[in-house]
């Protein structure tokens, strides 16, 4: 139990719970105790949507007591062990290995020693083989799920796919069964979207049809501090129409689906009113591939407005900006743009079908520009398929011609341009055209980042990057199987934890792991596997066949583009009757 947060702890409003909007329930009228787990700092977590949907979700039901746990940093998790002070729930104090369920969201592969640094610090065993009925049943989901093997030994139940519905069946289904675990994950199986790791059967992913009528919260616990994403969050669509072959997000999504503005508008409303937040931020993966975007931009600008209100509009598409919708984010946004063109040269946007050409991205900052926008930032990757140095000085030479454009154009320049080039190394991901493909090499990742560099001449021109070797870590993870469970508790007893933060990776520790548990680098990394080969992940149905992920794989070899479906159906096998991009999916 919680008495208090000692003075030298940093952030202790992470720890105390007690924020508005939090729910507290009186704990003996309740059947079912449920610990919503974010492997991450309370900063991250509280700024994850998901999360936010759930905690209500389940606290609409009256039998059931949904609980926030986040992992404590480094000074609190020592002073919790100083103190026998097992992890606890935010809202009760209470510790969750006293709970019924612990359902971890796992977003990232480099959070699976922090979701073990939880399970130690609850005072839990790591192997669902080692824990009985006196212990929760555990819980994963989310993005990372879509290859649960690296951790599936760590739980007892895995939902893959969309989990609004998943999880009213599981909690109905353990009170039917009167909280009887054994009876309880044998007649889970029969739950589409669920995957019992200790019978090892095939799934098929759940999937929401209606997003209108799903359920979505219309209040959120505010915290006392500042998160990430301190703003009310609409989710507009879900799915992507575009079929970048690099994107598991854009396959294990599909079908694309989107919300009414009427139903937007009505949702924004009521949680402006519920929460006094002063920003919405529209959410998808393509905010601006909404059929619906000019009418919903509207909408929301017609309530936010009058009553102050910024309106925030990320992930949008350089190929499909209106000269209108840049003028709204002008008027509501002044930061900048953030775009994707992800390769330098047309060949290698053809390759990852991109679908974009650089005459889309430059009509499209001179539009820009000429809006009064200053800022740009455009992400690449490095080490895709086919790539060539030539590619690479193709990144350098696309952003120096928009640095020109902006200088030749007779627009009022108060300020210069400044444009912000952020490149992520190419990790091939289940379910994608590419998940046959191999990793590129530390010592190669950074060869190609310092021939970008050496290309570059501008000082309007900005590079970053992304650490090389944490993606051979999260390259292991993505597409690993069950040999890396033990590894996962070598690397956590060598003191690996919260590895999403660039000041605790420890890649030494790691590659001594690594030795000591005989994992082959090469055979999970850096080799490309045949169509044919046996894949860690090939008992789950995610709705994309196998069929059409290796068409577009040939189709990559040949620069070949495939259409986005909203223009002509690409046979992804996604059922007709889920797809809303279209009456013509099979």
């Amino acid at each position: 139990m919680l008495n208090q947060i000692p003075l030298n702890i940093q952030n202790p409003s992470w720890y105390t719970g007690g924020e508005f909007g939090s729910i507290v329930k009186n704990k003996n009228e309740i059947d079912i105790r449920f610990a919503f787990c974010f492997p991450d700092l309370y900063d991250i977590g509280m700024s994850h949507l998901g999360m936010k949907i759930l905690y209500h979700l389940l606290n609409e039901r009256t039998n059931t007591w949904c609980e926030r746990v986040f992992c404590p940093n480094l000074d609190m998790a020592k002073y919790m062990r100083d103190e026998n002070l097992p992890l606890y729930g935010l809202e009760s104090h209470d510790p969750v290995k006293n709970f019924d369920f612990m359902g971890f969201t796992i977003q990232y592969e480099m959070c699976y020693t922090t979701i073990l640094n939880m399970l130690s610090l609850a005072q839990i065993p790591f192997m669902a083989s080692e824990r009985n009925d006196n212990f929760p049943i555990l819980i994963a989901g989310g993005p990372c799920v879509f290859n649960p093997e690296p951790f599936a030994d760590f739980f007892d139940i895995i939902v893959i796919g969309e989990g609004e519905e998943v999880t009213n069946k599981l909690m109905d289904l353990y009170i039917s069964v009167k909280k009887n675990k054994k009876a309880f994950l044998q007649n889970a199986v029969n739950i589409q979207g669920v995957y019992i790791p200790s019978l090892q059967n095939s799934v098929k992913k759940a999937i929401i049809s209606d997003l209108d009528n799903v359920y979505y919260p219309q209040s959120l616990v505010i915290p006392y501090s500042n998160i990430v994403h301190d703003r009310i969050m609409l989710e507009v669509m879900r799915g992507c129409v575009r079929g970048c072959r690099f994107c598991q997000a854009g396959m294990i999504y599909r079908p694309f689906r989107q919300k009414s503005p009427e139903k937007l508008k009505e949702l924004a409303i009521k949680l402006c009113k519920t929460t006094g937040y002063e920003e919405i931020s529209l959410l998808s993966l393509s905010t601006s591939d909404y059929t619906q975007i000019e009418e919903l931009t509207d909408d929301l600008l017609e309530y936010c407005k009058p009553n102050n209100i910024s309106l925030a509009l990320p992930s949008l598409r350089i190929d499909n900006m209106s000269e209108d919708l840049l003028q709204k984010l002008q008027a509501i946004r002044k930061s900048g743009l953030t775009f994707a063109p992800e390769a330098g040269t047309q060949r290698l946007r053809n390759v990852i079908n991109k679908n974009i050409t650089e005459e889309n991205i430059m009509n499209t900052c001179q539009k820009a520009f000429e809006n009064g926008f200053t800022n740009v930032k455009l992400y690449f990757m490095i080490g895709l398929p086919t790539e060539t140095d030539e590619d690479i000085i193709g990144i350098a030479t696309l952003s120096q011609k928009i640095v020109d454009l902006f200088y030749s154009l007779p627009i009022k320049k108060s300020k210069g341009i400044n444009v912000s080039i952020s490149l992520a190394t190419f990790i091939p991901k289940p379910f994608t055209p590419f998940q046959w493909e191999e990793q590129i090499s530390v010592d190669e990742t950074i060869r190609k980042q310092r021939l970008l560099l050496n290309n570059i001449t501008s000082k309007k021109i900005n590079l970053t990057w992304h650490i090389s070797k944490v993606s051979v870590i999260e390259g292991l993870f993505a597409r690993g199987d069950r040999n890396l469970s033990k590894l996962l508790i070598k690397a956590y007893e060598n003191g690996c934890n919260l590895d999403s933060w660039d000041e605790h990776f420890k890649y030494n520790e790691w590659l001594k792991v690594i030795t000591e548990c005989e994992i082959d680098l090469n055979d999970y990394l850096y080799r490309k596997r045949d169509f044919d080969e046996v894949l860690p992940w090939d008992f789950i149905n995610c709705g994309v066949s196998k069929k059409f992920l290796i068409n577009e794989c040939k189709k990559a070899y040949n620069a070949q583009i495939t259409e986005n479906c909203s223009q002509k159906c690409v046979g992804c096998g996604v059922s007709k009757k889920f797809c809303g991009s279209g009456d013509y999916c099979v």
